[in-house]
């Protein structure tokens, strides 16, 4: 199964401080708006989205179509496709992408130890 780019998503308290402390690990901003309270930081392949007040918890963040430039891949595993495939293993859901549409859509499971994991399909 085709995942896409992979991100950890922060809930941070004060997402100046977030920045800076990122971008001295090497970290630059790469995509957001600072304004809306959320960042994407990439060094390398390694992404880090800060968003602070949006979500109580950090996610695990997958967007299918995607590589870690944002940019589109082909031949990638549609969100609907890994949802069936997910439900065909018995695991819950906790949102679901509507089956019936193309496109953008997302999703969201918890591990078996509490961490809540996102596909977010942008193509």
């Amino acid at each position: 199964m085709k995942l896409g780019a992979f991100s950890v998503s922060l809930s941070v308290k004060d997402i100046n401080a977030s920045k800076s402390f990122y971008e001295s690990l090497g970290f630059k901003v790469f995509a957001g708006e600072i304004e809306r309270n959320y960042l994407i930081l990439k060094n390398g392949n390694a992404l880090i989205g800060l968003f602070q007040g949006m979500f109580e918890n950090n996610i695990l963040t997958f967007n299918p179509g995607w590589d870690e430039n944002a940019e589109p891949i082909p031949g990638f595993d549609d969100v609907r496709e890994i949802q069936k495939h997910l439900k065909s293993k018995g695991i819950k859901l906790l949102s679901e992408a509507d089956e019936s549409t193309e496109g953008p859509a997302s999703l969201m499971v918890t591990d078996p130890d509490g961490n809540t994991i996102l596909l977010d399909q942008h193509v």
